[in-house]
Protein backbone atom coordinates (compact mmCIF):
# COMPACT_ATOMS: atom_id res chain seq x y z
CA UNK A 1 0.00 0.00 0.00
CA UNK A 2 1.60 3.75 -1.49
CA UNK A 3 1.89 5.79 2.18
CA UNK A 4 -1.20 8.17 0.45
CA UNK A 5 -3.40 5.26 0.42
CA UNK A 6 -2.69 3.98 3.79
CA UNK A 7 -4.14 7.34 5.70
CA UNK A 8 -7.60 7.42 4.19
CA UNK A 9 -7.92 3.19 4.51
CA UNK A 10 -6.97 4.05 8.53
CA UNK A 11 -9.45 6.62 8.60
CA UNK A 12 -12.25 4.05 7.52
CA UNK A 13 -11.51 1.13 9.72
CA UNK A 14 -11.23 3.80 12.26
CA UNK A 15 -14.83 4.66 11.90
CA UNK A 16 -16.02 1.45 11.50
CA UNK A 17 -14.98 0.21 14.83
CA UNK A 18 -15.69 3.75 16.43
CA UNK A 19 -19.82 3.26 14.82
CA UNK A 20 -19.91 -0.53 16.44
CA UNK A 21 -18.08 0.01 19.63
CA UNK A 22 -20.97 3.41 19.56
CA UNK A 23 -24.11 0.82 18.90
CA UNK A 24 -22.97 -1.37 21.41
CA UNK A 25 -22.43 1.16 24.19
CA UNK A 26 -25.96 2.39 23.44
CA UNK A 27 -27.79 -1.08 23.40
CA UNK A 28 -30.20 -1.14 25.83
CA UNK A 29 -30.77 -3.20 28.71
CA UNK A 30 -34.24 -3.24 28.42
CA UNK A 31 -36.79 -3.05 25.50
CA UNK A 32 -40.44 -3.27 25.10
CA UNK A 33 -40.24 -7.76 25.34
CA UNK A 34 -39.47 -6.49 28.82
CA UNK A 35 -42.43 -4.04 28.58
CA UNK A 36 -40.00 -1.17 28.86
CA UNK A 37 -42.11 1.54 26.79
CA UNK A 38 -38.82 4.86 27.75
CA UNK A 39 -41.45 7.36 26.37
CA UNK A 40 -44.23 6.57 28.21
CA UNK A 41 -41.52 6.04 31.69
CA UNK A 42 -40.27 9.67 30.97
CA UNK A 43 -43.70 11.71 30.65
CA UNK A 44 -44.77 9.87 34.23
CA UNK A 45 -41.05 10.85 35.62
CA UNK A 46 -41.71 14.57 33.93
CA UNK A 47 -44.51 15.11 36.04
CA UNK A 48 -41.97 15.36 38.98
CA UNK A 49 -40.33 18.49 38.82
CA UNK A 50 -37.45 20.39 40.79
CA UNK A 51 -33.69 20.97 40.44
CA UNK A 52 -31.71 20.32 37.62
CA UNK A 53 -28.56 18.41 35.95
CA UNK A 54 -26.21 20.48 34.33
CA UNK A 55 -22.98 19.56 32.57
CA UNK A 56 -20.53 21.74 31.41
CA UNK A 57 -17.46 20.60 28.70
CA UNK A 58 -13.87 21.73 29.12
CA UNK A 59 -11.64 22.95 26.43
CA UNK A 60 -9.46 20.36 28.13
CA UNK A 61 -11.68 17.11 27.52
CA UNK A 62 -12.61 17.32 31.23
CA UNK A 63 -16.78 17.27 31.64
CA UNK A 64 -18.54 18.56 34.91
CA UNK A 65 -21.67 17.23 35.61
CA UNK A 66 -23.31 18.89 38.60
CA UNK A 67 -26.20 17.67 40.46
CA UNK A 68 -28.15 20.93 41.24
CA UNK A 69 -31.12 20.36 44.05
CA UNK A 70 -29.47 21.43 47.05
CA UNK A 71 -32.20 22.66 49.00
CA UNK A 72 -33.59 17.98 48.62
CA UNK A 73 -29.58 17.43 49.18
CA UNK A 74 -29.35 16.83 45.63
CA UNK A 75 -32.17 13.97 45.71
CA UNK A 76 -33.14 12.71 41.90
CA UNK A 77 -36.90 14.02 40.66
CA UNK A 78 -38.45 12.77 37.95
CA UNK A 79 -37.23 15.71 35.54
CA UNK A 80 -33.65 15.33 37.21
CA UNK A 81 -33.85 11.36 36.14
CA UNK A 82 -34.90 12.72 32.36
CA UNK A 83 -31.98 15.15 32.40
CA UNK A 84 -29.13 12.71 33.07
CA UNK A 85 -30.75 10.47 30.17
CA UNK A 86 -30.05 13.77 27.69
CA UNK A 87 -26.82 14.55 29.27
CA UNK A 88 -25.20 11.10 29.09
CA UNK A 89 -26.35 11.07 25.40
CA UNK A 90 -24.94 14.55 25.14
CA UNK A 91 -21.57 12.90 26.69
CA UNK A 92 -21.82 10.10 23.86
CA UNK A 93 -21.71 12.41 21.50
CA UNK A 94 -18.82 14.41 22.63
CA UNK A 95 -15.60 13.58 20.53
CA UNK A 96 -13.27 15.66 22.53
CA UNK A 97 -14.17 14.29 25.51
CA UNK A 98 -11.52 12.58 27.78
CA UNK A 99 -12.67 12.28 31.33
CA UNK A 100 -15.80 13.19 33.90
CA UNK A 101 -16.17 14.34 37.37
CA UNK A 102 -19.50 14.09 38.84
CA UNK A 103 -20.35 16.17 41.96
CA UNK A 104 -23.45 17.66 43.97
CA UNK A 105 -24.14 21.33 44.48
CA UNK A 106 -23.85 22.74 47.99
CA UNK A 107 -21.68 20.82 49.18
CA UNK A 108 -23.12 17.58 49.24
CA UNK A 109 -23.46 14.83 46.88
CA UNK A 110 -26.75 13.31 46.52
CA UNK A 111 -29.35 11.83 48.42
CA UNK A 112 -31.07 9.18 46.09
CA UNK A 113 -34.59 9.75 44.53
CA UNK A 114 -36.80 12.53 46.03
CA UNK A 115 -39.12 10.52 48.30
CA UNK A 116 -41.94 13.38 47.23
CA UNK A 117 -41.61 11.49 43.55
CA UNK A 118 -41.65 7.44 45.15
CA UNK A 119 -44.43 7.87 47.02
CA UNK A 120 -46.78 8.90 43.87
CA UNK A 121 -45.28 5.93 42.03
CA UNK A 122 -45.43 3.53 44.86
CA UNK A 123 -46.37 0.59 42.67
CA UNK A 124 -44.56 -2.45 41.52
CA UNK A 125 -44.84 -1.68 37.88
CA UNK A 126 -43.63 2.13 38.12
CA UNK A 127 -41.35 1.21 40.23
CA UNK A 128 -39.70 -0.93 37.85
CA UNK A 129 -40.08 1.01 34.90
CA UNK A 130 -38.13 3.86 37.26
CA UNK A 131 -35.62 1.44 37.71
CA UNK A 132 -35.34 -0.33 34.05
CA UNK A 133 -34.90 3.58 33.07
CA UNK A 134 -32.16 4.66 35.51
CA UNK A 135 -30.33 1.33 34.98
CA UNK A 136 -29.74 2.13 31.27
CA UNK A 137 -28.94 5.16 31.64
CA UNK A 138 -26.08 4.69 34.49
CA UNK A 139 -24.70 1.56 32.49
CA UNK A 140 -24.13 4.35 29.35
CA UNK A 141 -22.82 6.15 32.04
CA UNK A 142 -20.35 3.47 33.05
CA UNK A 143 -19.45 2.55 29.34
CA UNK A 144 -19.24 6.05 27.99
CA UNK A 145 -14.82 6.40 26.41
CA UNK A 146 -14.63 8.83 29.55
CA UNK A 147 -12.43 8.17 32.48
CA UNK A 148 -14.97 9.13 35.08
CA UNK A 149 -14.49 10.31 38.74
CA UNK A 150 -17.64 10.41 41.41
CA UNK A 151 -16.47 13.34 43.97
CA UNK A 152 -17.79 12.93 47.30
CA UNK A 153 -18.53 15.08 49.27
CA UNK A 154 -21.09 15.65 52.35
CA UNK A 155 -23.59 12.70 51.88
CA UNK A 156 -24.29 9.86 49.12
CA UNK A 157 -26.72 7.74 50.37
CA UNK A 158 -29.16 5.56 48.25
CA UNK A 159 -29.67 6.02 44.61
CA UNK A 160 -27.00 9.00 45.18
CA UNK A 161 -24.63 5.91 46.93
CA UNK A 162 -25.50 3.53 43.70
CA UNK A 163 -24.19 6.64 41.07
CA UNK A 164 -20.79 6.82 42.79
CA UNK A 165 -20.58 2.86 41.63
CA UNK A 166 -21.38 4.05 38.13
CA UNK A 167 -17.94 5.77 37.67
CA UNK A 168 -14.14 4.26 37.12
CA UNK A 169 -12.90 5.76 40.39
CA UNK A 170 -14.51 7.52 43.77
CA UNK A 171 -12.79 10.33 45.47
CA UNK A 172 -14.41 11.49 48.94
CA UNK A 173 -13.31 14.51 50.97
CA UNK A 174 -13.00 14.50 54.83
CA UNK A 175 -16.36 14.36 56.48
CA UNK A 176 -18.08 12.63 53.51
CA UNK A 177 -19.83 9.27 53.63
CA UNK A 178 -21.66 6.71 51.25
CA UNK A 179 -24.58 4.43 52.43
CA UNK A 180 -26.67 2.12 50.99
CA UNK A 181 -29.72 2.67 53.12
CA UNK A 182 -31.89 0.68 51.02
CA UNK A 183 -32.31 -1.86 53.58
CA UNK A 184 -33.94 0.72 56.23
CA UNK A 185 -36.34 1.88 53.52
CA UNK A 186 -37.11 -1.68 52.93
CA UNK A 187 -35.91 -1.70 49.48
CA UNK A 188 -32.38 -3.03 47.66
CA UNK A 189 -30.70 -1.23 45.38
CA UNK A 190 -32.54 -0.57 41.64
CA UNK A 191 -30.08 1.47 39.76
CA UNK A 192 -27.51 -1.05 38.95
CA UNK A 193 -25.50 -0.30 42.24
CA UNK A 194 -25.51 -3.95 43.59
CA UNK A 195 -24.28 -5.13 40.82
CA UNK A 196 -21.54 -3.07 40.40
CA UNK A 197 -20.81 -2.74 44.16
CA UNK A 198 -20.31 -6.16 43.99
CA UNK A 199 -17.82 -5.89 41.01
CA UNK A 200 -15.84 -2.79 42.93
CA UNK A 201 -15.30 -4.53 46.71
CA UNK A 202 -16.81 -8.32 46.41
CA UNK A 203 -19.46 -10.09 47.47
CA UNK A 204 -18.29 -10.21 51.17
CA UNK A 205 -18.44 -6.47 51.29
CA UNK A 206 -21.36 -5.79 49.23
CA UNK A 207 -23.57 -7.92 51.72
CA UNK A 208 -22.13 -5.96 54.70
CA UNK A 209 -22.56 -2.36 53.38
CA UNK A 210 -26.21 -3.31 51.99
CA UNK A 211 -26.91 -5.55 54.64
CA UNK A 212 -26.18 -3.52 57.23
CA UNK A 213 -27.18 0.18 55.55
CA UNK A 214 -23.57 0.85 56.83
CA UNK A 215 -22.06 4.54 57.20
CA UNK A 216 -18.58 4.66 54.95
CA UNK A 217 -16.71 7.07 56.02
CA UNK A 218 -13.66 7.52 53.98
CA UNK A 219 -11.52 5.58 55.96
CA UNK A 220 -12.92 2.64 55.81
CA UNK A 221 -14.02 3.25 52.14
CA UNK A 222 -10.49 3.35 51.53
CA UNK A 223 -9.59 0.40 53.58
CA UNK A 224 -12.74 -1.52 51.20
CA UNK A 225 -11.55 0.10 47.72
CA UNK A 226 -14.08 1.93 47.57
CA UNK A 227 -12.66 5.06 47.85
CA UNK A 228 -9.69 5.47 45.76
CA UNK A 229 -8.35 8.50 47.83
CA UNK A 230 -9.53 10.95 50.28
CA UNK A 231 -8.74 14.16 48.98
CA UNK A 232 -7.09 17.40 51.47
CA UNK A 233 -10.23 19.70 50.65
CA UNK A 234 -13.62 19.51 51.57
CA UNK A 235 -14.09 23.31 50.98
CA UNK A 236 -16.48 22.82 47.07
CA UNK A 237 -14.03 24.90 44.73
CA UNK A 238 -11.00 23.58 46.14
CA UNK A 239 -12.17 19.79 46.30
CA UNK A 240 -13.27 20.29 43.09
CA UNK A 241 -9.69 21.70 42.02
CA UNK A 242 -8.33 18.99 43.50
CA UNK A 243 -10.27 16.61 41.63
CA UNK A 244 -9.70 17.80 38.30
CA UNK A 245 -5.72 17.34 39.40
CA UNK A 246 -5.99 13.83 40.24
CA UNK A 247 -7.86 12.89 37.30
CA UNK A 248 -6.06 14.65 34.67
CA UNK A 249 -2.93 12.10 35.52
CA UNK A 250 -4.87 9.80 33.38
CA UNK A 251 -6.01 11.95 31.00
CA UNK A 252 -2.68 13.44 30.07
CA UNK A 253 -2.72 12.69 26.19
CA UNK A 254 -4.31 12.48 23.17
CA UNK A 255 -8.68 12.28 23.19
CA UNK A 256 -8.08 9.02 21.03
CA UNK A 257 -5.75 7.29 23.21
CA UNK A 258 -7.63 7.88 26.77
CA UNK A 259 -10.89 6.95 25.07
CA UNK A 260 -9.19 3.86 23.70
CA UNK A 261 -7.53 2.91 27.49
CA UNK A 262 -11.18 3.19 28.57
CA UNK A 263 -13.05 1.06 25.63
CA UNK A 264 -10.45 -1.37 26.31
CA UNK A 265 -11.31 -1.70 30.18
CA UNK A 266 -14.84 -1.96 29.58
CA UNK A 267 -14.22 -4.73 27.53
CA UNK A 268 -12.40 -6.64 29.50
CA UNK A 269 -14.88 -5.57 32.34
CA UNK A 270 -17.66 -6.64 30.29
CA UNK A 271 -17.44 -9.41 27.45
CA UNK A 272 -16.12 -12.81 27.54
CA UNK A 273 -12.45 -13.11 27.58
CA UNK A 274 -12.62 -13.84 23.63
CA UNK A 275 -15.02 -11.38 22.52
CA UNK A 276 -12.78 -8.63 25.02
CA UNK A 277 -9.97 -9.90 23.17
CA UNK A 278 -11.35 -9.08 19.48
CA UNK A 279 -12.68 -5.94 20.48
CA UNK A 280 -8.97 -5.20 22.31
CA UNK A 281 -7.46 -5.87 18.80
CA UNK A 282 -10.34 -4.03 16.76
CA UNK A 283 -9.45 -0.59 19.41
CA UNK A 284 -6.51 -0.99 18.98
CA UNK A 285 -6.11 -0.87 14.99
CA UNK A 286 -7.78 2.67 15.71
CA UNK A 287 -4.86 3.99 17.39
CA UNK A 288 -1.95 1.77 15.48
CA UNK A 289 -0.34 4.20 12.87
CA UNK A 290 -2.37 6.81 14.32
CA UNK A 291 -0.63 10.33 14.99
CA UNK A 292 -0.35 9.77 18.60
CA UNK A 293 1.66 6.69 17.43
CA UNK A 294 3.36 8.52 14.53
CA UNK A 295 4.22 10.79 16.58
CA UNK A 296 5.56 9.26 19.86
CA UNK A 297 7.75 7.09 17.34
CA UNK A 298 9.43 10.13 16.31
CA UNK A 299 9.95 11.44 19.69
CA UNK A 300 11.54 8.07 20.47
CA UNK A 301 13.13 6.30 17.79
CA UNK A 302 15.85 4.23 19.99
CA UNK A 303 15.09 1.15 22.70
CA UNK A 304 16.98 2.70 25.80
Amino acid sequence: IFPEMALPLWKNALQTTKKMILQQRRLSLYNSAHGYEEELIKKKLQQFAGGSINLSKEDNGIGILTLNNPKLMNAFTGTMMVELQERVTELENWKDGKGLIIHGAGNTFCSGSDLNAVKEISNSQDGMNMCMFMQNTLTRLMRLPLISVALVQGKAFGGGAELTTACDFRLMTPGSEIRFVHKSMGLVPGWGGAARLVRIVGSGAALQLLGGAARVDPERALRLGLSDETLPSSDETRALGEARAWLSQYTDAPATVIRAVKNVVTAGRELPLEAALRTEKDIFGTVWGGPANLQALVRRPKHK
